[in-house]
């Protein structure tokens, strides 16, 4: 189904307005704190601005809160919560235990608002779990130049695509239009963060667009669109290396909170001295590999988790060979 012209629009003004906010916020960071000084975990050398997720926040939220003519969603007033708690947590660093507490009640609030699971206190409970987990391992993986924001970009883009595929009339749906929103803003801070990087999205953007893909992922569920596989599968190399790379720490007593540069893409861009190629091998993995599988879960919807489980062995495997054996002596 085309998309029509007044759509087309809000796409390129949420662009445009992330473009411009994250500009502003390159050049008037330091006035609030927002600039970063490189330290042992970071994979850059010089100070640089960070917040430029602010763009993609109040782009989203404003597009939102005009589509819905003020009647806002449940979930919006969490994403906004994530959203402020982030920032402040870029300028004075927040505890850990006030984040998580924040983290699991904005989740539960989405999955209060967008209910999707049969009654039953476990099955709110682990995807409370996968709620949180994944808003923190997104986090993890924002660590390199462009990283986070290509892999917002091609769930959000992929996931659109899918849910076409299973329903045309799916791209008249607000809903349905929340994705490519979210792929056009995101794409706006990009242009600052490509590398080598000249503004970094810092944690008022990364649990933003943890949450918002979280969201997204609700809504897909709720309309019949897409299943939790599905998004499992889209998902793959962000859960994949956050989680081995977690699990690794934890067998080695190592607390899995602490700031580290252990994750497989950062050993990668470590390697090859650059973030270019590393953001060129993830998102070949997504497209030549993690797409057409989460096709073939749409099209057979009854072997859907068994596809998302044989995406997950290999990739699993490979991650724990190259952080046990290729990276032993990083």
């Amino acid at each position: 189904m085309p998309l029509d012209s007044a759509f087309l629009l809000t796409m390129l003004l949420a662009f445009a307005a992330t473009w411009l906010l994250s500009a502003g916020v390159v050049r008037h960071g330091w006035r609030i704190g927002l600039v970063q000084a490189p330290n042992h975990r970071s994979s850059h050398i010089r100070p640089t601005p960070q917040g430029g997720g602010v763009g993609i926040v109040l782009s989203v939220l404003a597009v939102v809160g005009i589509s819905t003519g003020g009647q806002t969603p449940l979930w919006f007033a969490a994403a906004l919560v994530i959203a402020v708690v982030g920032l402040l947590d870029d300028i004075f660093h927040l505890p850990a235990v006030l984040r998580l507490l924040v983290q699991t009640a904005t989740c539960l609030t989405a999955i209060i608002g967008i209910p999707v699971l049969p009654d039953g206190a476990v099955y709110l409970l682990i995807l409370l779990f996968a709620g949180v987990w994944w808003i923190n391992l997104f986090n993890f993986m924002d660590g390199i130049d462009g990283l986070a924001g290509t892999q917002a970009v091609f769930m959000t883009l992929a996931a659109a695509a899918l849910a076409v595929m299973a329903d045309p009339g799916s791209a008249a749906d607000q809903n349905w239009q929340l994705m490519p929103v979210i792929a056009a803003a995101t794409l706006g801070f990009l242009m600052w963060n490509l590398p080598r990087a000249r503004l970094f999205m810092g944690d008022v953007g990364s649990t933003f667009l943890a949450f918002m893909l979280f969201v997204a992922c609700l809504l897909g569920v709720q309309a019949g669109w897409l299943s939790f596989p599905i998004w499992l599968i889209l998902a793959a190399v962000f859960v994949t290396d956050a989680t081995v790379t977690l699990l690794i720490r934890m067998a080695r007593g190592k607390r899995w909170t602490e700031a580290h540069r252990s994750h497989i893409y950062q050993r990668l861009a470590v390697r090859w001295k650059g973030h270019g190629r590393v953001d060129v091998i993830f998102m070949t993995m997504n497209g030549v590999f993690l797409f057409p599988l989460a096709v073939l879960a749409l099209l057979l919807p009854e072997r859907a988790w068994l596809i998302a489980l044989a995406v997950y062995c290999p990739m699993f495997m490979l991650a724990f060979v190259l952080q046990m054996k290729v990276f032993s002596n990083d």
